[in-house]
């Protein structure tokens, strides 16, 4: 059973790897928004917390769009141009979108760059090839979130300090949200039999989550924290044996990455697939997933859902 596995995925793997590259070099960044000084955030996560943050008092351009993978975006030449306008460009870090530095030298302009996650605690990842370097998807953890939206309001302040009173409300209003959510997430792990807290997923992305929550990680279907890599022969049949020897009663597909490998995992295995979480991205405009605190509840309730 493995082997016929292997054989039927592996094929899979070179497909999806060759789609996510294509698309990721291909879809453009999201529309300016707003109006105010100009503020870039490279990523979902950090425009959905300066939108939190700032309202409409700013004009953001989001560099990703949502359902892009992070890693490897390249910026198209309409978000170079309002990279060259901003007043501030907003990051990750942690190797997530480094790329920016580039863009932003060949954009010119005087755009001061701020790492968002400064202060955060970083964890390592643990699985695969990556395992033991710095893992950078701290939006997992709504405790690390807090950190970003002090950090966004501070410095949206300092470049703007005409409208500090209004970053300020927004950052404070968004930290008690976060701490509902915290609470309301730890309600639903709660629903899950300590025996049952395992998880598979499509790669390594939810650490933060996992340990904010009592989880346990299993292993990964791609063996680095891009979900564009390919897993080989040998690490399928080592997670598949490994799936059956812990009774892990789900595998879990996230919704920027083509689930098919995670299925035939699922299905081999006989146990159930979940897809649809986010890992790299948030949700598109208007869907329960499109903020952070909205995204971590999707999450959270699909998790709890399929494990107690």
């Amino acid at each position: 059973m493995i082997l016929s596995l292997i054989k039927r995925v592996v094929g899979v793997c070179s497909l999806a790897l060759a789609v996510s590259l294509l698309a990721t070099a291909c879809v453009p960044s999201t529309p300016a928004t707003g109006s105010g000084i100009g503020v870039v955030a490279t990523t979902t996560q950090i425009g959905a917390l300066v939108r939190a943050v700032a309202g409409d008092e700013v004009r953001l351009t989001v560099l990703i769009p949502p359902g892009a993978e992070a890693h490897d975006f390249e910026p198209d030449p309409q978000a170079v141009k309002r990279v060259h306008h901003a007043r501030l460009v907003l990051k990750n870090g942690i190797g997530l979108d480094d790329w920016i530095l580039g863009t932003v030298e060949n954009a010119g302009g005087g755009a001061r760059i701020l790492v968002v996650t400064e202060g955060v605690q970083i964890l390592t990842s643990a699985a695969g090839d990556e395992a033991g370097e710095d893992d950078p998807h701290v939006w997992q953890d709504p405790e690390n979130v807090r950190v970003m939206v002090r950090n966004i309001a501070a410095a949206l302040t300092e470049a703007d300090p005409a409208h500090a009173s209004v970053f300020a409300a927004g950052a404070a209003a968004y930290d008690a949200r976060l701490v509902a959510v915290d609470a309301e997430i730890r309600a639903l792990i709660e629903e899950i039999p300590p025996q049952n807290r395992k998880m598979v997923t499509n790669h390594d992305a939810f650490g933060y989550f996992m340990a904010r929550y009592g989880l346990e990680f299993v292993g990964a279907v791609f063996p680095v924290g891009s979900a564009g890599s390919q897993a080989s022969a040998r690490q399928l049949a080592a997670l598949s044996n490994l799936i059956k020897a812990e009774g892990v009663k789900a595998v879990f597909a996230e919704e920027e990455v083509d689930p098919r490998v995670a299925r035939e995992l699922a299905n081999d295995t006989g146990v159930r697939i979940v897809t649809g979480l986010y890992a790299d991205s948030l949700g598109p405009p208007g869907s329960e997933a499109a903020t952070i605190d909205g995204m971590l509840l999707a999450n959270a309730r699909k998790i709890s859902e399929a494990l107690k």
